[in-house]
């Protein structure tokens, strides 16, 4: 599967951005995706993911109750509306695919889109 990230861009502090992932291929519901961030100078960390019947969300717990994950799996695409956006939410954005339920270890995911950019101004 081959995921594309999109809807990135700058933002004031308390704002909000929604984050697309779509995907190419018929087999799209069959993977987890998720969300991960990478700021600069840190490490990639997990920022949520779906299930494959977009019935069951998790989310890392500095974004609980800002962001929420969903999935269209007719459109082979994966939203994250992000609301309430602080400074430290600028990072790269990557959404990933994985076949483990619900994983929040990003070598569990095998396939990877390309980043978007995420910039909250204070």
């Amino acid at each position: 599967v081959q995921l594309q990230a999109s809807g990135g861009g700058l933002v004031q502090a308390g704002g909000s951005l929604r984050l697309s992932c779509a995907a190419s291929g018929r087999t799209f519901s069959s993977y987890v995706i998720g969300w991960f961030r990478q700021a600069p100078g840190k490490e990639r960390e997990f920022v949520a993911a779906v299930s494959r019947n977009g019935e069951i969300a998790h989310y890392a717990d500095s974004v609980k109750g800002r962001f929420t994950i969903s999935r269209d799996n007719a459109k082979s695409t994966v939203y994250l509306p992000m609301n309430s956006l602080k400074p430290e939410d600028t990072a790269v954005y990557y959404c990933a695919a994985s076949t483990t339920p619900l994983s929040t270890w990003q070598r569990e995911y095998m396939y990877w889109g390309q980043g978007t950019q995420v910039t909250v101004s204070s």
